[in-house]
Formats: structure tokens, sequence, C-alpha cells
């Protein structure tokens, strides 16, 4: 979860908010592997992988209220958070397009979206600047396409609730992926300004 740039942060990593981040990341592998169980012959896993994505949207919500109102908000904490994030993303990404559930061009569009922060990310540290912080657009970019997988995953099936479910998780896919490029759009103008005003500077 984004926190306060005002709180005092800790170099401390055995905190507990450090301690659920982890587990949110040895948990992507598992969603990953529940997901691509059928395409391996094995039984569908659809549930399971439903589980494991609450279980890490809910110790997504908790590491950031937990750091907030314990003094934990540490420098690990900052980079597992959104490291979490987007790990989740991009194995739901490979699992959804592997079974077909996603189309390559949303895929693509987002995959590119990273791309691109990753490209910044390498401008800044050429400039002695950290990686910029999550703000509230990417944020909300990520809680609609956290809505959105598992939405899509329980569509594929048959029945009301799956058709009902492609309805919802499409929107939030939408809106998802529409926010997801407009974060990606501001970092781009935040790192333009802070090179510009170096070169100015020099």
């Amino acid at each position: 979860m984004e926190v306060q740039e005002t709180r005092v942060q800790t170099d401390r990593v055995l905190t507990i908010p450090n301690i659920l981040s982890m587990a949110r990341l040895v948990g992507v592998p598992v969603f990953l592997w529940l997901i691509l169980r059928p395409e391996f012959g094995g039984p569908k896993s659809d549930g399971w992988a439903l589980l494991v994505l609450m279980l890490s949207g809910i110790s997504d919500y908790l590491d950031g209220k937990l750091a907030r109102r314990w003094n934990q908000i540490s420098s690990l904490g900052r980079l597992l958070d959104p490291a979490a994030d987007r790990l989740y993303i991009l194995s739901t990404l490979v699992g959804l397009t592997w079974r077909e559930i996603l189309p390559l061009w949303l895929t693509a569009a987002l995959l590119a979206r990273e791309l691109v922060l990753l490209v910044m990310v390498g401008i800044l540290r050429r400039h002695g600047y950290p990686p910029p912080q999550v703000n509230f657009l990417g944020k909300a970019a990520t809680f609609n396409l956290m809505y959105a997988f598992p939405l899509l995953l329980l569509s594929d099936g048959s029945g009301w609730i799956a058709s009902l479910a492609a309805v919802f998780g499409w929107a939030f896919a939408g809106w998802g992926t529409t926010l997801y490029w407009w974060a990606g759009v501001l970092y781009v103008v935040q790192v333009r300004r802070l090179v510009r005003a170096d070169a100015m500077a020099d």
C-alpha cells in the first residue's frame, strides 16, 4: 500500500508488514502453478488460485495499514510492496494469456507500460534519483486489475455466474488498463521534469 512521505522510515527488515509482503511474494509462483495446472494435464484449480489471490489482496491492505499504525514503514517495504503487485499482475497475465482467457493485445499493452516504467527507472538511476514512488493513480489501476483478473478467471466456465463475471471482469480490465497507462504517463512527465531540472542546474 502507498505510505505517506512524512512518516519516519526504518531500516528494519523483520517487521510484520515486511513479513506480509514477503509472504505475498512466495504466493506468486504458487498462484501461477495453480492457474496453469490444467494446461499440463492436472485438475482445474481455479478456486485455489482465487483464494491465493484473495489472500494476497488482504495482505496488501494489511501491510500498509499496519506499517502506518505501528510506525514500521521501511525502505525494504517500499520496494517489496510494488514488486509483489507487479509480480502478481505479471503471473496472472502469463497464466490467463496461456489459457487464452486474455487476448494478446491486452497483455502486450500492460507489458509495454511496464517496459516504459523500467526505462524511466533506469534514467532516474543514471541521474542519481530513486525509483518513483507509487502514487494513488497507480494504486487505483492495480486495484482495478486485481479485481479484473479473478473475475476473468471465474468467467472461464459456464452458467450465469461465469457470464456475470465476464461483464464485470472486462469492465475492471478496461478501467485498470486505462489508469495503468495514465499513471505511466505521469511517471514519464515526472522523470522528464527531474532530468530537465538537472540539466538547467548544470
